[in-house]
């Protein structure tokens, strides 16, 4: 409440939060965890959710005399903290062909401008359109039409940074690039398998559903090179006893693996199955399900015999007893449900990190059955319906037959560029122009200093977004900001006051619907941007694009014809709580993979160790941050204060280098 009331003021501040993740408000514009299906607290959100709220819809205005008063030369000196205090964008900008600051235009010379470039190039395949997993799913469809119609599947997104791996793993070795679990299904499991995710920072109403896990006796096993405060123990601060009783144990073990040394422990753990299963044959295994819905099975096992313990403690960092102990636990356990984030998805051998995964939960048949499976937790609230949507630059060939039907026209084929293809291309002078709907693409790339010459070796680059940050400020030749409503606000159009719909972790889709004032009239929906330059780019002839932007129900009616699962889209996103997409997996049991089932992968161990002299590092998230968004400077649960550029060394490390805590050092990449 304390940091929404300085935001936003009071009434703003009860007014956003009594309406946030309700079945008549608006959907969290931060994480994508799911709400519950049937009922709403009073206040159905977080901490982090609460900060992202305030953030979005703060009070101060970023205009044209607060341009005209700072120089982006002055503005690339701030950090992306004081950056994201200044307030929201209030009207188009463009940053001219050597200009010193953002001056105002009218969304006409805007649209007009990006039209004339785009229509320009040599190749629509020299333009990559970006997208942030913050949009809604009416306008990423739009998006992506617009993008396919021009001539290119250049569409960069965020998924390409974070659960990529996710998508690919799943797909290849289960044949859904989902998760197969709903929220209820946490009710009925009996072990739940933390890895390589921070729920306290990331999604902290995680914590509820774990509690209520720990409270019924489940096994809770977090796997991270950090112990969290938030699975250690949790507080819920919507019970009086979170206030003034015990706080709830519950990791029930905690597995501090050595960084990406994921594939050995998790070979680790299939292996003291297999040992359990040797121990009581018919007892451990499900043999029926693996015999029925899986192939594979007999050269995994034998690739796995020929790993030897002392490997998985040397690459794992963890001792084989406690790996056993916890894989006897594993073993023992009818339901197990495997949840993991970005410490398993951001490593070279990333898709190995899940598949080893899916095949320990193939050993035990968890798939496909109450209180049993993959939960990989995505990040932004509507990173997983932009891909549903079609944002992807390798587009399945049924999709595209669809689209190309419902609208008349013969989509590309050519596979499109990813976001570091995209950075790649960019420096080479391949593309030219770089639209981004929404994120902070300079500040979320791999590689900073490279995405920023890429991007200032642009024609034209163009954001799309509510507040400033980083990416707004390293442009191409000409910078364009077009500011747009936020996920709280009221989005009037032709036709009426207009919802959106996103798709959270679990596949449900939900409708949102802002409940503010928009902080600026100047302000336009995202729907309405891309149709603006839809239209003055490719013309009203063939597509109403004003049409589709005056009523989001026409979106959607086409929607339901090209995406499976989104049959009478409109009249299902309306109902509380909104509807399950169809998932194979979860629904029927049914896998459709190459061989039709399931099936058990071989991977060899990473090496994890580095050389003598050098350390392997990992970033994570402050808990006064979401993605590249810094709400402030704290990070109580780690009890770091009033600073962020901190390094966290095993105290063994800093006596080996002689330091002591406190010391300031400068880091250097081997890279």
């Amino acid at each position: 409440m304390n940091h929404a009331v300085r935001r936003m003021g009071v009434l703003k501040a009860f007014n956003a939060l009594r309406t946030v993740n309700q079945f008549d408000g608006f959907d969290c514009p931060g994480c994508a965890w799911p709400d519950p299906d049937t009922h709403r607290s009073a206040a159905e959100f977080c901490e982090n959710g609460a900060k992202a709220v305030a953030d979005e819809a703060m009070t101060g205005l970023l205009d044209a005399a607060w341009f005209a008063a700072h120089p982006v030369a002055a503005l690339l000196k701030k950090d992306e903290f004081w950056l994201g205090q200044q307030g929201r964008i209030a009207q188009p900008l463009v940053r001219r062909a050597g200009a010193t600051h953002y001056t105002p235009l009218s969304w006409d010379e805007a649209f007009a401008l990006v039209a004339r470039t785009l229509n320009g190039l040599p190749s629509p395949d020299a333009a990559a359109f970006y997208t942030s997993g913050r949009t809604s799913n009416e306008a990423a469809f739009l998006y992506q039409l617009f993008v396919r119609m021009y001539g290119t599947n250049n569409l960069p997104d965020c998924s390409n940074l974070c659960h990529e791996s996710s998508g690919v793993a799943l797909k290849e070795t289960l044949g859904v690039g989902k998760g197969t679990v709903t929220l209820s299904d946490f009710a009925h499991a009996d072990c739940i398998l933390v890895i390589g995710q921070n729920p306290g920072t990331n999604h902290p109403r995680m914590l509820t559903t774990l509690q209520a896990a720990a409270r019924r006796g489940c096994r809770i096993i977090s796997i991270n090179p950090l112990p969290e405060a938030g699975l250690t123990s949790f507080k819920n601060p919507q019970e009086v006893s979170g206030w003034v009783g015990r706080a709830t144990p519950l990791a029930t073990h905690h597995l501090p693996v050595r960084i990406n040394g994921d594939v050995a422990l998790l070979k680790g753990l299939a292996k003291e199955v297999l040992a359990a299963e040797a121990e009581a044959p018919g007892a451990v295994l499900d043999a029926a399900f693996v015999r029925e819905h899986t192939v594979g099975f007999e050269p995994w096992r034998g690739a796995l015999e020929q790993v030897t313990w002392e490997e998985i403690e040397r690459e794992s960092g963890v001792p084989a007893a406690a790996i056993r102990e916890v894989g006897r636990g594993v073993a023992s356990s009818r339901r197990v449900i495997a949840c993991w984030a970005m410490g398993l998805t951001q490593h070279e051998n990333a898709v190995g990190n899940i598949q080893e995964i899916v095949n320990l939960l193939l050993l035990g048949g968890h798939l496909g059955r109450q209180g049993a499976g993959v939960c990989p937790v995505r990040g932004h609230s509507n990173v997983q319906g932009d891909r549903t949507m079609g944002i992807y630059e390798k587009p399945a060939e049924a999709f595209l037959d669809a689209l190309g039907k419902e609208f008349r026209f013969t989509p590309p084929r050519r596979h499109g560029l990813d976001v570091v293809d995209s950075i790649r291309a960019m420096l080479r002078g391949e593309v030219k122009v770089l639209f981004a709907v929404g994120g902070n693409f300079l500040s979320a790339s791999p590689d900073t200093e490279a995405t920023a010459r890429a991007l200032g070796k642009c024609a034209l680059t163009v954001q799309v977004a509510t507040k400033l940050n980083r990416s707004h400020l390293v442009t191409g030749e000409v910078g364009l900001l077009l500011p747009c409503l936020g996920r709280t606000e009221q989005d009037v159009q032709a036709a009426g006051p207009q919802f959106v719909t996103v798709e959270n972790s679990m596949g449900v889709v939900t409708a949102s619907r802002g409940r503010l004032a928009p902080v600026s009239p100047e302000l336009r929906s995202e729907v309405a941007i891309i149709a603006g330059v839809a239209e003055a780019t490719l013309g009203s002839g063939k597509m109403k694009w004003q049409e589709l932007a005056g009523d989001y129900g026409r979106i959607r009616e086409h929607v339901s014809r090209v995406v499976p699962g989104f049959e009478g889209f409109s009249e299902r996103a309306l109902k509380p709580g909104g509807f399950y997409l169809p998932n194979a997996v979860r629904d029927e049991r049914r896998f459709d993979t190459a061989p039709g089932k399931a099936v058990f992968t071989v991977h060899p161990v990473p090496r994890t160790a580095p050389p003598e002299g050098r350390f392997v590092m990992m970033t994570i998230r402050t808990h006064d941050q979401y993605n590249t968004t810094v709400y402030g400077m704290q990070d109580r649960y780690r009890g770091v204060a009033d600073q962020r550029r901190v390094v966290l060394m095993n105290e063994h490390d800093l006596a080996f280098l002689g330091l002591a805590e406190g010391a300031q050092v400068d880091l250097y990449s081997h890279f």
